[in-house]
């Protein structure tokens, strides 16, 4: 269903021409609908049935960016590229003194960006992902990384040989560890995805400590699991306004197109999200007729399925326009599980009062050529020390700059 929207999103006034709201069934959709300004919502009763549609294997081609291409963003943003030549740049993270932080995991290595320039800050690293600083703060004595098999710290913010904090994670499967801390230090924050799609063949100890976010004392200590049930929780954020955590995250394949969706929510202490046993609340996967018997937390942002969300940050600064602050956005990376492509874009999560009310704009398109081909893959999001969001893909290796120039129509 379209709906049209003439009142107020996200607490502030809309321009005066009507926006578009795809809800129901037209709010799954694909990138033919994908524009800056769409909106969509998407409801746990509006899920189809398991196998409503096939299982896909439907990889996208990465082809370099075409010289009639270009990328697409709200009235009154412009988009430019901020760098090129990145091997598999992901997470982003902006320093307290404005540096911004890249972890190129295909290389193993930390780049940072102070301005224009950059340099290497951490190298012979294993699949580097998370970066996270702390303590928090304007005056940061660490900057800590997530590899896919242990967390380390640097000295900030001049670099120098790391000390390892939590010496082994478990590896394989799902292979990115993000880094989060509480808003006064006292925990740290280490998402790890599963090692399977949906727990298939194994037993309970292959999955151990996986598809879950784990908590430690910043030194490494006091392991233990904070939530679980989260299939693949690729980054994690703190909200500004509530200090909670957020996950963004991948949920399984092999349903059906529209089957079930990718999603965005706040992380409870002991939370548990359903993986594997069920999807979205109490829907139950019908590859698993063991019921877990834990009462399932329905997450908060449903997003198109097979999308792959990689990246989210929270927008607390003041250059783009007043309803933006507290929101959030989210990278799209995009699957091979769907028959038509979903995401390759980024998106803006509605925050009423500091909560989420499911909604959420498409607001940075443009990577999907095809059907078949795409010339970008977003995966990190930030907000620069000049209040712009600067985005990451890994297709071709780039990072973008959104900034805000003046009136919208």
């Amino acid at each position: 269903m379209r709906l049209w929207l003439f009142a107020l999103i996200c607490g502030a006034a809309l321009p005066a021409a009507a926006q578009p709201m795809l809800t129901g069934a037209d709010a799954f959709g694909d990138w033919h609908a994908d524009a800056p300004g769409v909106w969509r919502h998407i409801t746990p009763d509006a899920l189809p049935a398991p196998y409503a549609t096939s299982s896909f294997g439907h990889a996208p081609e990465v082809i370099a960016q075409p010289r009639s291409a270009g990328l697409h963003v709200p009235a009154g943003f412009e988009v430019s590229l901020f760098a090129s030549g990145l091997d598999e740049p992901r997470t982003l993270r902006t320093a307290p003194n404005g540096d911004v932080f890249v972890a190129e995991s295909g290389a193993g290595r930390i780049r940072v960006f102070t301005g224009q320039q950059s340099r290497v800050f951490a190298a012979n690293l294993t699949q580097p992902f998370g970066i996270g600083f702390w303590p928090p703060g304007a005056s940061p004595k660490y900057v800590y990384i997530g590899e896919t098999n242990r967390v380390v710290r640097f000295p900030y913010p001049n670099g120098g040989p790391p000390e390892v904090i939590v010496p082994a994670l478990p590896e394989g499967g799902h292979w990115t560890r993000d880094i989060v801390f509480t808003p006064d230090g006292a925990r740290m924050f280490v998402s790890v995805g599963s090692a399977t799609n949906d727990m298939e063949g194994v037993g309970p100890d292959t999955e151990r400590e996986r598809a879950a976010v784990l908590s430690f004392t910043p030194d490494g200590k006091d392991r233990r699991v904070y939530a679980s049930g989260l299939r693949n929780c690729s980054a994690e954020a703190i909200q500004p306004r509530t200090g909670a955590l957020w996950c963004a995250v991948n949920e399984r394949d092999g349903l059906g197109d529209n089957l079930p969706p990718d999603y965005a929510t706040e992380v409870r202490d002991g939370g548990f999200y359903g993986w594997p046993w069920f999807y979205i609340g109490t829907h139950t996967d019908p590859r698993h007729q063991d019921a877990a018997g834990r009462p399932v937390i329905v997450p908060d942002v449903l997003i198109q399925p097979h999308s792959a969300p990689l990246g989210i940050t929270f927008y607390d600064q003041t250059a783009l326009p007043a309803e933006y602050r507290g929101d959030a956005f989210v990278a799209l990376h995009g699957s091979w599980n769907r028959s038509t492509r979903t995401g390759y874009k980024l998106i803006r999560l509605c925050f009423v009062n500091g909560r989420p009310t499911g909604e959420y704009e498409d607001f940075l398109t443009g990577f999907v050529r095809s059907d078949r081909a795409v010339w970008g893959r977003p995966v990190g999001v930030t907000v620069s020390a000049d209040g712009a969001l600067l985005v990451s893909e890994d297709g071709n290796g780039t990072i973008w700059r959104i900034a805000y120039k003046g009136d919208r129509p």
